[in-house]
């Protein structure tokens, strides 16, 4: 087994009823095998967005990872348009997160719990991986593209120390 990234993933989603309106990720990636950085990888209005400054990484989290996350299962993933550009990350696992990168702010506030999840066989485009969080679901989440808010119901969480594994070494 390989360890292929060790770092944070916070995110929200905004729906209309059963429809998704919005997914944003927020990645603080320590360290994995295409280097460390922060990226936010947004899926919105029928585009994927990742805005980075660290465009090789951030179109690898997006296609190698969030493209397959439950929240945007099912849903059409454009590639993404990657804009080169700093992404400004504000955490503190008791209060939330404020993270920024061009038009688009993500505010995730309230805590509610702290649990440590393990997923021995996460779905990642049919390959499985080990995926370990401490995951802390929020009570709320905003989101901003272009200076409006994304408005519906929200569903937020932090997710930190973060290990992402490869079943096998071959990758």
């Amino acid at each position: 087994m390989s360890v292929r990234l060790i770092g944070a993933n916070p995110g929200m989603t905004v729906r209309d009823g059963d429809r998704l309106l919005a997914f944003a990720s927020v990645w603080r990636v320590d360290w994995s095998e295409r280097g460390a950085g922060l990226a936010l990888v947004l899926w919105h209005a029928g585009t994927t967005r990742v805005v980075t400054g660290s465009p090789e990484l951030g179109r690898w989290l997006a296609e190698e990872f969030t493209r397959h996350f439950p929240e945007v299962r099912g849903e059409q993933w454009p590639d993404p348009a990657v804009v080169d550009a700093p992404v400004a990350w504000e955490q503190d696992l008791g209060v939330g997160l404020r993270a920024s990168a061009a038009d688009v702010t993500v505010e995730i506030t309230g805590p509610k719990d702290r649990r440590l999840v393990r997923d021995e066989a996460f779905d990642l485009g049919g390959v499985p991986h080990l995926l370990s969080t401490v995951y802390l679901p929020c009570v709320s989440g905003t989101l901003t593209v272009g200076g409006s808010s994304v408005t519906g119901q929200t569903h937020a969480y932090l997710a930190d120390a973060e290990v992402w594994c490869a079943q096998s070494a071959t990758r």
